[in-house]
């Protein structure tokens, strides 16, 4: 497989770049913050997004949507991260969507995101970082489960209109087996979700489960072995987060660029010094390597292949080059840069957040030591 877009797929990035820059640039997500908008994003660009096809790009024809690819869906998200744009897409578009896919949910919720009408959040964190321990249980109850414990970092859970919750259903906390995904209304009895504003000023929710009931119908693929649903989720996640931060990169390094090319020192031009040149360049190759393996695991995800490691590999890469670009943004851009004024400093931001949804470089970097045997 090539390790670039073809014709099509260049098509829609041309398209989303023009329609992300436009209604939702940088200036979108400072008004957002300035304001302390509860949601944490625009409800009237969900719905933009989704006149423009883009909320089904993942979600099959035959359900309302474009039918297209993990590719296609990560050149959206790298447009989104470019412009910084606040949005449920990760979440909602991507993660879910896959998730939902082959179960009895998809018929209910599939025309609801395709319309930018529905908003899915996802709570699988627990402790500060990003793991596959599950201690939250939902014990039998009647027909249905009872749900206690608790969830953190679920990005939109206080505006969504569903939660996947994954939930310990047998065995011990770090067992592999026994969880079991589930699919919650945020307005039910006994969930208690406390919205909080996290380094980039985007909203996470820290989701109590007092006992939340729930009927058998709220399960998301088999009790006990939700590994393929959950499976699917946290590859798509974990590829798309890749996507949305390498756009992080890529706007940090187009603004570095940019001012590289205008600000004078001495009455020459900063970037014409040899230092600065050397430290671009190598921002540019680190960048474009993590753009290949990106690239390389949404297409194993398309062609329903193993991606386990290629999407680890991805999140490791884009986690370091993301945060090389953003940290070379800021020294390079000198005082300026630290202040609010200025846009770089966003970029930083979001790359913090971003680099530990869904496991960190170090975490995925871990990962593949372990599935080699280390």
């Amino acid at each position: 497989m090539p390790l670039y877009l073809n014709d099509e797929q260049t098509m829609l990035r041309d398209t989303a770049r023009e329609f992300v820059a436009e209604h939702a640039p940088v200036r979108h997500l400072r008004a957002l913050r300035d304001a302390k908008d509860p949601t944490g994003f625009s409800r009237d660009l969900w719905k933009q997004f989704a006149e423009m096809g883009l909320t089904g790009i993942l979600i099959p024809e035959a359900s309302g949507g474009l039918g297209l690819g993990h590719v296609e869906a990560g050149v959206v998200l790298e447009e989104i991260g470019r412009n910084l744009t606040p949005s449920p897409f990760l979440s909602t578009a991507v993660a879910a969507v896959e998730a939902l896919k082959g179960t009895a949910h998809a018929d209910r919720w599939f025309p609801g995101i395709a319309a930018g009408e529905a908003v899915i959040a996802i709570a699988h964190d627990e402790k500060p970082k990003f793991g596959r321990a599950v201690a939250l249980k939902a014990e039998r109850a009647g027909n249905g489960f009872r749900l206690s414990g608790t969830k953190r970092f679920a990005h939109h859970a206080h505006a969504a209109d569903l939660i996947l919750v994954t939930a310990r259903t047998a065995g011990s906390d770090t067992d592999a087996a026994g969880i079991t995904l589930f699919a919650i209304d945020p307005k039910a009895a006994g969930l208690d979700l406390r919205p909080e504003r996290l380094a980039d000023s985007s909203l996470a929710a820290h989701a109590s489960f007092d006992g939340v009931e729930v009927t058998a119908d709220a399960v998301v693929g088999e009790i006990d072995a939700c590994a393929d649903p959950l499976g699917r989720l946290l590859r798509a996640a974990g590829a798309g987060a890749s996507a949305e931060l390498l756009g992080v990169g890529a706007g940090a390094s187009d603004m570095t660029i940019g001012y590289l090319k205008e600000r004078k020192q001495f009455g020459t031009l900063i970037g014409s010094f040899q230092a600065l040149q050397h430290r671009a360049a190598h921002l540019y190759s680190e960048l474009e390597v993590a753009r290949a393996a990106t690239l390389k695991a949404q297409q194993l995800l398309d062609a329903g292949e193993p991606a386990d490691e290629a999407v680890a590999i991805a999140k490791a890469m884009t986690g370091l080059a993301t945060t090389l670009a953003v940290q070379e943004g800021i020294q390079m851009h000198g005082g300026i840069g630290m202040t609010d004024e200025y846009d770089i400093g966003f970029y930083m931001k979001r790359a913090r957040v971003l680099a530990e949804m869904f496991g960190d470089s170090n975490y995925h970097a871990n990962a593949l030591a372990e599935a080699a045997g280390y």
